[in-house]
């Protein structure tokens, strides 16, 4: 199972390895080295939140996950991205901003650097939406109590968690981007302007892909509840329902399937990419080698993309059902820190050591309950199991 599930990224690594040592020697092997365990290290509690979602869908968009998916992960995000970036701020056209990023690397640099605002502020307020509407949410099994039981009775307010991240989003324009440590200058319009397109996208995306999600439950539920009177209906009236030879209900329900998991994979995508910002920027504190960078942080993200599908074939997060919280915690986490970054600087080392310490707390509080579970205790009331799990 494990080889069947991580040989591809064990094939990928050793042949991105191979390659880097063939063209940059020694050197760019270490660095190529080094930028895989970073995005590893970075992006764990992306495999978490992503298994959640990927358990929802069949195989087939599980495998468009691994191969369509992996492709927009690594030459989109690690290698188109920043030339499309440094394009749009330096107003050049696509094929000057190539010849930018491998001619005058320094500059190329410079100009990445210097848009770390505005990826800050749309990557740091879609994940926050993440995180936010995780917190509120109503549910039977919780981790932290104490916290999550007052804020998901806050949650039933509409809209709450739209207002909470604006509020953070004007506290962050008038507060870190007035004098930022990337490029300089008062950044607050920029600011704004980017964390309302993040909180836009999120609620475009996660809202049309939970509304397909619905309507399919809906037609599900709906056909169970016509199946007693199906023998009932006239010849006219099922070809009526069937659209004219479009098809049965039960081809209308897989089309709805299939609207609902690529939306969700649109949205998977989209979380992916909030994810990798702070891979991008951090990788060039190591390289500033396009090159480089895209196939070390795509080593590392074909091993998360494995991972995620690993923690679903296993059923990790229905035998540890704390890691959904830990993961989501450390997204929160990730979300405040690259707004922070927008003026003060934060060594990527704490960001990934603060992603895994939320998910390893998780996982342990997880294993306690399963380990009284087990005793006899059953699951118990559910003010005990978020008294004794918490941390």
């Amino acid at each position: 199972m494990l080889l069947k599930t991580f040989g591809w990224s064990f094939a990928v690594t050793v042949i991105g390895l191979a390659l880097a040592g063939v063209l940059w020697g020694w050197k760019g092997l270490a660095i190529v080295g080094i930028l895989s365990i970073l995005e590893i290290s970075l992006s764990f509690d992306n495999a978490v939140i992503n298994a959640g979602i990927l358990r929802k869908m069949n195989a087939f968009w599980q495998k468009i996950f691994l191969t369509i998916g992996i492709l927009i992960a690594v030459f989109g995000m690690r290698l188109v991205f920043p030339v499309v970036i440094v394009a749009i701020t330096a107003k050049l056209g696509p094929i000057e901003a190539v010849n930018l990023a491998i001619n005058d690397k320094d500059k190329y640099e410079h100009l990445v650097t210097g848009a770390h605002p505005a990826i800050a502020a749309f990557g740091g307020m879609f994940l926050l939406m993440i995180f936010l509407d995780f917190i509120f949410e109503e549910r039977d099994i919780r981790w932290l109590g104490w916290l999550e039981k007052p804020l998901s009775k806050l949650g039933k307010l509409d809209t709450f968690s739209v207002v909470i991240a604006l509020a953070v989003l004007l506290i962050t324009a008038t507060t870190f981007a007035t004098d930022v440590a990337h490029g300089g200058g008062d950044k607050s319009a920029t600011v704004l302007l980017s964390g309302v397109a993040g909180l836009m996208t999120y609620l475009i995306v996660n809202g049309v892909s939970g509304f397909f999600e619905d309507k399919l439950e809906e037609d599900d539920d709906e056909d169970g509840a016509d199946d007693d009177e199906a023998d009932e209906k006239k010849p006219a009236e099922t070809a009526q329902l069937n659209g004219g030879g479009r098809g049965s209900s039960g081809a209308t329900v897989v089309g709805l399937a299939g609207k609902a998991a690529f939306f969700m994979f649109l949205y998977l995508e989209v979380i992916d990419a909030s994810f990798s910002f702070d891979g991008v920027i951090g990788a060039f504190a190591i390289t500033n080698d396009i090159f480089e960078m895209a196939l070390g942080l795509g080593i590392g993200a074909m091993y998360i993309r494995s991972l995620t599908v690993y923690l679903v074939r296993q059923g990790t997060l229905d035998d540890y059902v704390y890691l959904e919280h830990g993961a989501h915690y450390a997204i929160g986490a990730l979300a405040a820190i690259l707004l922070i970054t927008i003026k003060y600087e934060i060594n990527e080392v704490i960001t990934g050591v603060v992603g895994v310490a939320l998910i390893g707390a998780s996982y342990w509080s997880s294993v306690i309950r399963n380990r009284r579970d087990a005793q006899g205790g059953g699951a118990g009331s559910e003010e005990k199991t978020e008294v004794t799990s918490g941390v």
